[in-house]
């Protein structure tokens, strides 16, 4: 059987060796026809640690690793671009 690959969002990348990734798909609603996304959130292996939040990577079905880690990511698909910083910058000219 074929181990299925999925495409999502990396949400958290706190605990070691592991990164949350969120993953979308569109449905069309049974009885209104509207298209709805569902989601949802996998625990994936990341034995380096080098994914970070906001990477779109892509992931594999594999043996159970934890109790709840059955997922390994297997390349990163696009990066991040970052996180934004708070920065104290005083302007010169302004009464405050």
């Amino acid at each position: 059987m074929p181990k299925r690959i999925l495409i999502g969002t990396v949400t958290s990348d706190k605990t070691d060796k592991t990164v949350t990734v969120l993953v979308e798909r569109k449905v069309k609603h049974p009885l209104y026809g509207k298209i709805i996304r569902r989601s949802k959130k996998y625990h994936a292996h990341d034995a380096e640690n080098q994914y970070r939040v906001g990477d779109t990577v892509r992931i594999e079905e594999t043996r159970p690793i934890s109790k709840t880690k059955t997922w390994a990511v297997l390349d990163r698909v696009r990066a991040s671009r970052g996180e934004a910083l708070d920065a104290d910058i005083g302007v010169a000219g302004q009464a405050g």
